[in-house]
Formats: structure tokens, sequence, C-alpha cells
């Protein structure tokens, strides 16, 4: 009987050695998408950072604080490429389109843009409308401004692709149409500016789960942004420009940007930035004409990411219409 139960409990063991290694390999074989999932999902449940992450923030201001409408008093149109994470399957992918002015002898500021985030089986788009009202000041300009909007969210499971079928599974699709809403305040003189924004106000929900017999509910954070910076002239051809931005969110880490730039010969700008995710970015913005812009910069993670990508890009591109024959230069913010 010894022996037999000796036998018994080898082949048990071959089985369990088996079976862990055929776990692992599955595991390991779809660990980018996995990661993926629990990146989304995870995101999700515990409110994290759900906004797109910016690194040329500074140079249009309009997708984080709507009462930054109008504030160049010009008609301002950028059009914004970030590629995140390169060489990580399913990283994120955001392009955005927005556009602002002043409306001709008012304090009235209109805008908006257009943007799509994608990431992996996701796709997160939607189109925000932009009021601002400006006060002048002593120094400079006070403004209000609110943003309101659809947003459209779609989760793909079928996107997901396993090398084993044992393990394909098929939850509903999430498909969620939503308005939402964003207020701001900003004030900004001819080399200081500083603003407070809050953002995905109504916090509406994306979807319903169930997750160890428990009922879970996939909801938009309400985000909340301050942001400062100012301009100060080391010479004739110099400037100096430095700035932070702060971002909060419930249950989610504190984040900072710390940015230093220089503007040469009301040209060229030049920078670096670091943020408190362990990151550092690297900037430039080119004035090709008095009415267009290239910006390029580039993260370099120094977190666990590091072995994993290959950082991220920024492309920008932006135009600065006017009616008037001559534009008023430099422009700092």
């Amino acid at each position: 009987m010894s022996i037999i139960k000796k036998t018994n409990e080898r082949i048990s063991y071959r089985k369990e050695t088996l079976g862990l290694r055929y776990k692992a390999h599955f595991i390991f074989n779809n660990m980018k998408k996995i990661l993926v999932v629990l990146f989304l999902f995870g995101t999700f449940a515990v409110s994290a950072q759900q906004d797109p992450l910016f690194t040329q923030y500074m140079f249009n201001k309009l997708v984080i604080n709507p009462a930054y409408a109008g504030s160049r008093q010009i008609f301002t149109v950028d059009i914004l490429d970030r590629y995140q994470w390169v060489g990580i399957e399913g990283a994120p992918k955001v392009i955005i389109f927005s556009a602002h002015g002043l409306i001709e002898n008012s304090n009235v500021g209109l805008g908006g843009y257009v943007y799509r985030n994608v990431i992996g089986p996701s796709i997160n788009q939607g189109v925000m409308g932009t009021y601002s009202y400006r006060i002048r000041t002593k120094n400079g300009w006070f403004s209000f401004g609110i943003q309101v909007g659809i947003k459209y969210f779609n989760f793909n499971w079928a996107a997901i692709k396993t090398e084993n079928t044992d393990y394909e599974f098929y939850p509903q699709d999430v498909q969620k149409i939503t308005p939402d809403a964003n207020i701001g305040i900003y004030y900004q003189s001819r080399r200081f500016y500083a603003g407070l924004s809050s953002k995905q106000l109504l916090e509406n929900e994306y979807g319903v789960g169930e997750v160890d017999s428990k009922t879970t509910f996939s909801r938009l954070a309400r985000h909340f942004y301050a942001m400062s910076g100012m301009a100060i002239p080391l010479n004739d051809k110099i400037v100096f420009r430095p700035s932070v931005l702060a971002k909060y969110v419930k249950n989610a880490p504190f984040q900072m940007d710390f940015n230093a730039s220089f503007l040469f010969g009301n040209v060229f700008w030049a920078g670096i930035s670091f943020r408190t995710i362990k990151t550092v970015a690297f900037l430039t913005e080119f004035r090709l004409t008095d009415y267009l812009r290239l910006g390029y910069s580039f993260d370099l993670y120094m977190n666990e990411l590091l072995l994993y990508n290959k950082g991220s890009h920024e492309l920008r591109l932006g135009f600065d219409i006017s009616t008037k024959k001559r534009m008023k230069t430099p422009r700092y913010f």
C-alpha cells in the first residue's frame, strides 16, 4: 500500500508541476496583453490618472484649463500627436486638435478640442466646446472658463488574442457615450501666469462588472490641476521660462512636472522637464514664421518601464491666425 501511495503522490506532483509550467508559459507569452488589461481596468477601479499625459502642456493649456481660451488674443490652432512607451504593445497613442480665440472687441474667448486616445483594445475619444470670460486687472487678465462636451468610450474584448484557445473568454464589450464638463480659472500678465482647473466633473460611469462576486463600477475620476510659470529675460536674446504643473486624482499618487526652458532670439525654445513619476523629458519649439510653430518632445522613463520601452515621442504643430497686419511678438505663453 505504501508503494501505491508513493506512486500516486509522484503522479500528483508531476501533474501539478506540469500544470504550473503550462500556466507560467501562458502568462509569459501573453504578458503584454495581460498588462494592458490590468492597466486599463486597474486604472478605472482605483481612480488613477486617466487624462492623457502631455509634455508640451505649457505651449497650449486649453486641454488642461478652459479659462486659457482667448488668452493669446489671436486665433490659435494646435495639433498634437503623442506616441507613448514606444516598444510596448498596446501603449497609449493620443492625437488632439484644438482651436481657440478671442471674439473681437469683447472679453469672451471661444474654442474647443477634439481628441482620440487609444490604449490597447480601448478607444476613448470626444469633443469639448469652450467658453471663457476675461476681466482686465491692473497688470494682466483674469479669466473664468468652462468646457462641455461628449465623450465616447469603447473597449473591444475581441481585440485581445491569446495563444492558447483554452483560455479564451468573451465578456461583454463596453460602449458608452457620456456628457462631461470641465472648469477653470486663469491669470496671465506679460511675464507670469497661474491657473487652477478641474476636469471630468460629472465622474461618469463607464461600465459595470463583477469581481469576486461583488459588483464594481468603472467610472471617470475627477482630476485637479494647478499650474504656474513666468518669463525672466536674461539679456536681449535669451529668456528663461520656468513652469510647474501639479496633478491630483483621488486614490492616485500626487504628480508634479517641473520645467525649465529658454527662448533664444524670439525664435527657438529648448528645455527640460522632470516628472515625479521618475521621468525626464527634453522639449523644443521652433517658430518657423510669425504664424507657424513646430514643437517636439522626448520622454525618458527612469522607473520600472525603462527596460521595456524606448521612450515617448510628442509632435506638435501650432498656427497663429490674425486679422491684424502685425502680430505682438514674442508671446511667452
